[in-house]
């Protein structure tokens, strides 16, 4: 592999601005919005209900810490419950609430959407190799 220029990488960072300003998610209807963190929280227990903290903080790649704050906030705010599963009452199980799985459902929707604008303006030759980098990239090891 090659370094990249300073050029490339002024030219990414110009489009990745671009790109994060046109393509950002509006507000939910939320009070206060939720933290990255917290909706990747949300996301992972709607696919993994009844999954413990630490399996969450695992996949997330943060500390147990950072966990167990976010579930407090996400508890005190309605959007996510704590049980206690029948045959271990030591562990601590997660679910969404009926209003984190409304929330979920939602982000979910407008995520979509946004993922169908952005795809619309490729070909369907760009959008697979598209695809196909985007993958790369996220899948590599640093």
């Amino acid at each position: 592999m090659t370094t990249p220029t300073d050029q490339q990488i002024a030219a990414l960072s110009a489009a990745l601005d671009t790109f994060a300003r046109r393509f950002k998610l509006a507000d939910t209807g939320l009070e206060k919005p939720l933290t990255e963190l917290d909706k990747q929280v949300l996301f992972y227990v709607k696919k993994h209900p009844s999954c413990g903290p630490s399996d969450v903080a695992r996949f997330l790649g943060v500390a147990m810490t950072t966990i167990s704050s976010a579930t407090d906030r996400l508890a005190k705010r309605g959007l996510l419950e704590r049980h206690r599963p029948e045959d271990n009452r030591r562990a601590v199980a997660l679910r969404l609430s009926t209003s984190g799985e409304d929330y979920v459902a939602l982000q979910e929707r407008m995520y979509n959407d946004m993922f169908r604008m952005m795809l619309e303006r490729l070909s369907p030759s760009e959008r697979e190799s598209f695809i196909a980098m985007m993958s790369n990239i996220a899948k590599s090891d640093y």
